[in-house]
Formats: structure tokens, C-alpha cells, sequence
């Protein structure tokens, strides 16, 4: 009998703060600080939640990429992400509400592998479909350029 894996599943995150700006997460088995720069009050010990969120998609794009190419069986080789963001910083530094922080971000996605163009970009359509923070960023209203490129 073939074990079916649970469609949803339950993601746990703690976070103990030990100042206004630095929180030491924890999930699993794993831990790191999420901080703010020397500039703004913290200790730098950290990337600021807003970074950490950008590179979520990058680890995002990398994992889901692999995937993606790996049940099309194309070669991607390893994968060198680049991104960029435009930030709207009004909603953070509390001067008024915003619905779409993160305004714009292009992602360049540099493969090294031996698949053809035209390989690459159906697993560029795949990943569109299935990475999660893709969809989140996209589904907030950010407006997401990705672009593969071979290395």
C-alpha cells in the first residue's frame, strides 16, 4: 500500500525577542536572529524581516526550480538568483499605510546547465505556477519580473 502524503501540512515558527529590533527564530531544528542595521537601532546580527523575505524567494525560486526541471528532465545546473526590489518604505517607517510594500522586485535567474533555452523557459513557466512565494509576492500586488538567463 502506497503511503499518500498529507496535502497540508502545519508550518511552526518561534521567535524570542530580545529587543525591539532582534528576533532569534526558530523552526525545526534550525535557528537565526532576524535584525535591523546599526543605523536604525539594532546590533546587525541579522538580515531585517524585509531582507529575509526577499530571500525567500530566492531559496523559493532555487528549490521549486530544481523540481520543476527535474520532473520535465531538464539540466539546469546550479542556479545563481539576483534580485531586486523596489520598497516602498512608508508603511515601515509608520508615515502611512501601505497596501504593497514590496512595489516591484526583478529576479534574474542565471542557469548553468546544459538544457536549451526553450527547456529553461518551460521550467520558468512551472515555477511561475507552483512556488509559493512567488504567489505571495504576486498575489500582494508586487509586481514580479523573472528573468532566466544562462550563466
Amino acid at each position: 500500500m502506497a503511503v499518500r502524503e498529507k496535502t497540508t501540512v502545519r508550518l511552526k515558527a518561534e521567535a524570542q525577542c530580545t529587543s525591539h529590533s532582534r528576533a532569534q527564530i526558530s523552526v525545526r531544528d534550525l535557528s537565526f536572529d532576524i535584525d535591523e542595521p546599526i543605523e536604525r537601532g539594532g546590533t546587525n546580527l541579522g538580515p531585517t524581516p524585509t531582507d529575509t523575505a526577499l530571500a525567500a524567494l530566492a531559496g523559493c525560486t532555487n528549490v521549486i526550480g530544481h523540481k520543476c526541471a527535474n520532473r520535465l528532465g531538464v539540466d539546469i545546473g546550479d542556479l545563481q538568483i539576483k534580485l531586486s526590489c523596489e520598497f516602498d518604505r512608508r508603511g515601515v517607517t509608520l508615515a502611512e499605510e501601505i497596501d504593497t510594500p514590496f512595489v516591484a522586485i526583478d529576479q534574474t535567474v542565471l542557469w548553468s546547465g546544459g538544457a536549451s533555452e526553450a527547456e529553461v523557459q518551460a521550467v520558468a513557466v512551472e515555477v511561475e505556477k507552483y512556488c509559493p512565494l512567488a504567489k505571495l509576492f504576486a498575489g500582494s500586488g508586487t509586481q514580479l519580473r523573472t528573468t532566466w538567463t544562462k550563466a
